[in-house]
């Protein structure tokens, strides 16, 4: 493989990690959201399946932390890419902005911002 090759490849890996640990976060939220469901519609008490509940919000408490450290990593590799001279490489579907590296505010009042979120019916 040449360069660019190895370079897409870590790249292609790095988005696929930050995709996965994203698609755990939603996961373990809909749990967490099944869980509440699930005691309203068995008429349960709010104290049944505490404990349960709360090892999945610790999970997603983990997920974020780890979400925290790919984004970090992120990071690095965006600078371990500069520093050994092969420029500016993008991979993925989105932008991605480079608040790490030179944060500026966003000024939304002349130029339109496009928002990546969607609504979720």
């Amino acid at each position: 493989m040449d360069r660019t090759e190895v370079v897409a490849s870590v790249a292609g890996d790095l988005h696929a990690t930050e995709h996965a640990i994203d698609a755990a976060i939603t996961q373990a939220t809909t749990l967490v959201q099944s869980f509440i469901g699930a005691r309203a519609a068995l008429s349960l008490s709010p104290v049944t399946a505490t404990a349960s509940q709360s090892k999945a919000m610790e999970t997603i408490a983990a997920l974020a932390a780890a979400r925290e450290a790919i984004v970090a990593c992120h990071a690095e590799l965006q600078k371990d890419h500069r520093r050994v001279g092969y420029g500016t490489y993008a991979a993925g579907p989105i932008g991605k902005p480079d608040d790490w590296l030179d944060p500026q505010p966003r000024d939304t009042k002349d130029t339109k911002v496009s928002n990546h979120l969607r609504t979720v019916a």
